[in-house]
């Protein structure tokens, strides 16, 4: 018995490679989270800064869905869609193609192995790549919450009606110029360096444990949910009181200066949405439609860790071959 020696020997992926499959994978869970994306940016501005609560559109999740559907079919469901395709490819693009070169060179500088799971270097790797991704993806964010929050039947919040995606992203850019564009980055950044700070080490944390103590065969799919279903909660704890507040900046009506700047009626930053929302919501209104990220996050995370191994594996299998045995 003995190993084709013909066969190409295996490489580390190039951060190139490691950008576009991640992309990939990321396209694969948003054509099905996009829709309980939907429901938690309705939910999350409903009642916005309103002490009493505002009147209530939607009682859950399940109703924002169910009214959804009756009012504006699957389109309705879908808004933002084409947006959310093109956001996922720069996001998770850099934050699974980014991470673990800067995982490396920061190990490298402290003097640990390429392989050594660090936590620190680990979570500052997952924020870095993260961050890189938000600010690449922005604008397609910005647009895409604008989309999903335009309800021609039952609308909440400020509504933004944009014919399509090009339409969005060009009559952003003729109102308010590049400056526009970029709107609510410093939430985005915030945001996503938060949900990406664990993404990664919690899901190759978990997954690492698991091979380890024997749970499971570490090219197992039942490796990869567990492990990236641990990870999406962790995700949804640490990020949704940042992404309530970017849901809202992105929405928020605005003003022209003096000086012909456009700027926010409701809030400053980030930081100024996190305490008014607190100040007339309570804490909980930081939470509002956490059922709905929960359901849209979960099958997100696990779907695309989950995918990312496999296209990973197969990409591998196709460039490199597999062994054969005589």
């Amino acid at each position: 018995m003995s190993t084709d020696t013909t066969r190409r020997q295996p490489r580390p992926l190039s951060t190139a490679e490691g950008f576009i499959l991640g992309g990939v994978a990321a396209c694969v869970a948003v054509t099905f989270s996009n829709i309980p994306d939907v429901a938690k940016t309705r939910m999350q501005l409903q009642g916005e800064l309103a002490k009493d609560g505002g009147a209530r559109v939607y009682k859950n999740v399940i109703d924002v869905l169910a009214k959804t559907w009756r009012n504006e079919g699957i389109r309705g469901m879908q808004r933002g869609l084409g947006p959310a395709y093109a956001y996922q490819i720069l996001l998770n693009g850099s934050r699974l193609g980014f991470y673990e070169p800067f995982r490396h060179a920061l190990n490298g500088f402290v003097g640990l192995k390429p392989s050594d799971q660090m936590p620190l270097t680990s979570v500052i790797a997952g924020a870095g790549s993260g961050a890189i991704g938000a600010v690449l993806g922005n604008p397609l964010f910005l647009i895409k919450a604008r989309m999903q929050a335009y309800s021609p039947a039952l609308p909440v919040g400020h509504q933004h009606y944009y014919k399509h995606s090009w339409d969005a992203l060009s009559t952003v850019y003729r109102a308010e110029g590049f400056r526009g564009l970029v709107r609510g980055v410093d939430a985005a950044i915030l945001r996503t360096a938060m949900g990406s700070s664990v993404q990664l080490p919690t899901y190759n944390w978990t997954k690492n444990q698991i091979i380890k103590r024997g749970i499971l065969p570490g090219d197992s799919i039942w490796t990869f949910l567990a492990s990236s279903s641990v990870s999406g909660m962790c995700v949804l704890v640490v990020m949704q009181p940042a992404d309530t507040a970017l849901t809202r900046m992105y929405n928020q009506p605005t003003k022209v200066m003096p000086d012909g700047r456009h700027v926010g009626l409701l809030y400053k930053n980030p930081i100024d949405c996190l305490w008014k929302t607190f100040k007339t919501e309570g804490p909980l209104g930081w939470y509002k439609g956490s059922t709905a990220h929960f359901m849209r996050i979960a099958p997100h995370t696990i779907i695309t860790l989950t995918a990312n191994d496999v296209i990973i594996g197969l990409y591998k299998k196709f460039l490199f071959g597999t062994p054969k045995e005589d």
